[in-house]
C-alpha cells in the first residue's frame, strides 16, 4: 500500500455561516431574519499576496488549498507545509516546502473573469487545459434523477438565508461532500482542496453546482479529473466549448425531471425517460440556455 503524503499544518478557523439580523417587511413590520456571512480573505503564498476572495468562511483552509491548486500554483499536497487563517487581519498565510516555480510569471499574468467572489485567473491555465483530455464516464438518466433528489436535502444556508451558491462532489447518487459559499468558484475550490487533502480521484465522480457553467467552472472541474458536470443553471458558449475540448459531459437546467445535455449526449443512457410534456405546457415553460 502506498504511504499517504504528510498533511500540511492547517488552522481550524471556520466562521459562522449565517447571522440573525433585523429587517422590515413590505408592511413596515419588524422581523428577525437570517442572512449569509461574507468576509474578505487575502491569500499570501510564501509572503506574496495572491488574491482577496469574498467568502462565507466556513472551510477557509480547504478553500485556500483548492484555489491555489486550481490556479496552478500547487500541484501536490506535499508541496504545502502549512495553511494558517487569521480573521483578525482577514488573511491566510500559506507556506510551501520549496517555493513555487514561476511564481512571478503567474502573478504577472491575470485575467479578469465572470467569477462571483473571485474574478481572476492566473497565467498558464488556458495552455494547461489545452493539454487535458478526460475519459468520459457513462451517466444513466436514473442516476441524474437520484442525485438531484438527494441534493434537495442540502443547501442549508440557502434555505435559511439565501445569497449563496452550492457545489457537491458526488459518487453515483451519493453526495460525498457539499459546500456553500457566496461565490460558486469558492465552493468548487473548497471541494478541490478536500480532494487534494484526502487523495481522492475524480475519475468516478460527478460534480454538481447551482451556478452557471462558465469556462472557468468547466476548467476547474476538468483539473479535478471529473468528466461529468451538472448544474441547475445555464451554460455559457465558452463553457460549452471548453467542455467539448476536454471531454466533459455538460448537463444544465437540471431540476426535477428536466435537464439539457449541452455536451456528451452519447454518454447519457436514457433509462428513465419521463412521459412527454403536452404542447401547451412546453409553450408556457420556455427554456433558456
Amino acid at each position: 500500500m502506498n504511504a499517504q503524503p504528510p498533511r500540511p499544518l492547517l488552522s481550524q478557523a471556520g466562521l459562522e455561516n449565517i447571522h440573525r439580523v433585523e429587517a422590515f417587511d413590505e408592511q413596515g413590520a419588524r422581523q428577525e431574519v437570517f442572512i449569509a456571512g461574507e468576509s474578505p480573505l487575502t491569500i499570501y503564498l510564501d509572503k506574496r499576496e495572491v488574491v482577496t476572495l469574498m467568502t462565507l468562511g466556513v472551510r477557509p483552509e480547504l478553500l485556500t488549498l483548492g484555489y491555489l491548486h486550481n490556479q496552478g500554483f500547487i500541484e501536490r499536497i506535499d508541496q504545502v507545509r502549512s495553511i494558517q487563517v487569521d480573521w483578525e487581519v482577514e488573511a491566510v498565510a500559506v507556506v510551501t516546502e520549496n517555493g513555487v516555480s514561476g511564481l512571478d510569471e503567474k502573478l504577472a499574468h491575470r485575467t479578469v473573469t465572470t467569477g462571483c467572489g473571485q474574478g481572476t485567473v492566473f497565467g498558464g491555465l488556458m495552455e494547461k487545459i489545452e493539454a487535458t483530455t478526460l475519459t468520459p464516464q457513462p451517466v444513466p438518466q436514473s442516476q441524474i434523477y437520484g442525485l438531484l433528489e438527494n441534493l434537495r436535502l442540502e443547501n442549508e444556508v440557502y434555505k435559511r438565508a439565501g445569497g449563496v451558491h452550492g457545489c457537491a462532489l458526488c459518487e453515483g447518487t451519493r453526495v460525498l461532500s457539499f459546500v456553500e459559499d457566496v461565490g460558486r468558484h469558492n465552493a468548487v475550490d473548497t471541494l478541490a482542496g478536500e480532494m487534494l487533502l484526502e487523495g481522492w480521484s475524480g475519475a468516478d465522480k460527478v460534480f454538481y453546482t447551482t451556478g452557471r457553467l462558465t469556462s472557468e467552472m468547466v476548467i476547474k472541474v476538468a483539473q479535478m479529473g471529473i468528466s461529468t458536470l451538472i448544474s441547475r443553471s445555464g451554460v455559457t458558449r465558452m463553457g460549452m466549448a471548453v467542455a467539448s475540448q476536454v471531454g466533459i459531459t455538460l448537463i444544465g437546467r437540471a431540476k426535477g425531471r428536466h435537464f439539457l445535455v449541452f455536451n456528451g449526449h452519447d454518454q447519457v443512457r436514457y433509462d428513465q425517460v419521463p412521459a412527454p410534456m403536452a404542447k401547451s405546457q412546453k409553450q408556457s415553460q420556455p427554456q433558456r440556455a
